[in-house]
């Protein structure tokens, strides 16, 4: 478990009072997410402000990837160290479906949009789940490396699999997910009729044959920031990652990396507050959940991560890269340019049958 402790800046004034709260409690609070650049964002938009305004400690957990299996284990024991969780949507199904997250009433636990407007309407067809806070719309997608590929960039995602001709080492993440639809895709398998071949064992079975055929050439990664390394050392001529990553390692790192938008897999990440936290704690959770989940704090991320704002009040804040000073819009994965050709990912599908076809890439994987 990796923790960094950001530092708490005290309050001074009656405008940056800790909340009433914090005085019956240790002023501190454990938030998990997923490192890198991301983490980076939301020290920046939610975590250095919310500790200049209330005087709370923020402990920052880079344990995202085993969220699901890390709070099980913990509801198990009686003992929930964490007070706030960034997953995806789909594990914020799971959990809450599991009684393992702690369901929110958007409109009296969020803020309302500035002109008023509620956060049920504000965040929309994004609350897929009563135990989730939305905070962005991100893709996985993948980057190359353009002095690798020399003329020939890739303009398919099927290119992962032409080890012809795109000889070397790529990276896939350790999970099912995305893996098996990009497989199917490109074993011929219409987009409208992934998830109906994926539920069925003979559809499973033909997403890993495909990935078989690449096995041997697959550096396989669990943390977002993996690839963005791989790529910048020059260990794989391809790799799977978050956008956002990408945008990190092409226009702040300028390292010779582009973007493959094809059949890019749009998705949600949010907050879950974990069930049986104690009536303290949870207070403080949602104190920091309304603040951090406002239209501004939303929009300030956009500022540091090509990562969309999930409330429809946060869009017209976002400008420039708060540093590079750059437009954002082009790096969106909801461009118009880079949304010709995307893949609608299916939140039900996995959350009902996640376990059991993790279980069966895992066993392929030890092959």
């Amino acid at each position: 478990m990796k923790l960094t402790k950001l530092t708490a800046l005290a309050a001074t004034t009656a405008l940056c009072a800790p909340m009433a709260f914090a005085e019956d409690m240790a002023n501190e609070m454990t938030i998990v997410s997923w490192g890198g650049a991301y983490s980076k964002s939301q020290l920046k938009a939610y975590h250095e402000p919310y500790s200049e305004k209330t005087g709370v400690t923020i402990l920052n957990d880079d344990s995202s990837a085993e969220a699901v299996a890390k709070l099980r284990a913990m509801n198990e024991a009686g003992n929930v160290t964490w007070d706030v969780v960034d997953v995806v949507a789909a594990d914020a199904m799971r959990l809450c479906d599991e009684g393992l997250a702690m369901e929110i009433d958007a409109d009296n636990q969020l803020a309302a949009a500035p002109d008023g407007t509620p956060a049920s309407e504000d965040f929309g067809d994004l609350l897929v789940s009563e135990c989730f806070i939305p905070q962005i719309v991100y893709s996985t997608t993948f980057g190359y490396r353009t002095d690798l590929v020399g003329d020939n960039a890739p303009t398919s995602v099927c290119a992962i699999f032409d080890t012809e001709a795109y000889p070397g080492k790529r990276s896939l993440e350790k999970r099912p997910i995305n893996n098996m639809e990009w497989a199917l895709i490109c074993d011929g398998v219409a987009k409208d009729e992934v998830y109906e071949v994926l539920e069925t064992s003979e559809g499973q079975d033909r997403a890993l044959a495909k990935l078989n055929t690449i096995k041997d050439n697959v550096i396989w990664w669990s943390a977002g920031a993996d690839t963005p390394q791989l790529l910048a050392d020059g260990e794989v001529v391809m790799g799977s990652t978050y956008n956002g990553r990408l945008f990190s390692v092409i226009e702040e790192q300028k390292q010779p990396v582009a973007m493959l938008w094809d059949a890019q897999v749009f998705d949600l990440d949010g907050w879950i507050i974990p069930a049986g936290l104690s009536p303290e704690r949870q207070a403080r959770a949602l104190d920091y959940i309304m603040f951090a989940t406002d239209t501004q704090r939303l929009a300030d991320q956009a500022k540091y991560i090509s990562y969309g704002p999930a409330r429809a009040s946060s869009a017209p804040l976002v400008g420039q890269h708060a540093e590079l000073g750059i437009d954002m819009a082009p790096h969106m994965p909801t461009d118009p340019e880079n949304a010709k050709n995307t893949f609608l990912y299916n939140y039900e599908f996995w959350a009902d049958y996640r376990d059991d076809i993790d279980a069966k890439f895992q066993a392929w994987l030890a092959k």
